[in-house]
């Protein structure tokens, strides 16, 4: 009997190593706002579990071509898949706990 593995759920993911990059370009308020919010919810929700690369696209404009970045700031969740980008200033914690598959959507945002 074949059995499919199960779908990772956000339960599950308590115990995945998550790699995260933030771009950024340079110090403006919306950056390091989301330097912030994003080191917030990581030590609040992935405590010891998770390796956070912040990348300033003014030192280093290389980068955004290879993780194709397109506006600033962006985090892209690269481990665990599946790959994720968020776009903002990570102050949505719900949606960024959403993409970073730490909650499921739910309904009532899903309408509005």
């Amino acid at each position: 009997m074949n059995k499919k593995p199960a779908k990772s759920t956000p339960r599950q993911a308590e115990s995945k190593q998550y790699v995260l990059r933030l771009f950024v370009a340079g110090q403006t308020p919306k950056s390091i706002r989301a330097i912030m919010n994003i080191k917030s919810i990581c030590e609040e929700n992935l405590k010891g579990r998770y390796v956070l690369d912040v990348i300033d696209l003014y030192q280093q404009p290389q980068l955004a071509q290879g993780d194709q970045i397109v506006a600033v700031p962006t985090l892209i969740k690269k481990l665990p898949p599946p790959l994720r980008r968020i776009i903002g200033d990570m102050s949505d914690t719900e949606r960024v706990l959403v993409g970073l598959d730490l909650r499921i959507k739910s309904r009532c945002r899903e309408n509005q």
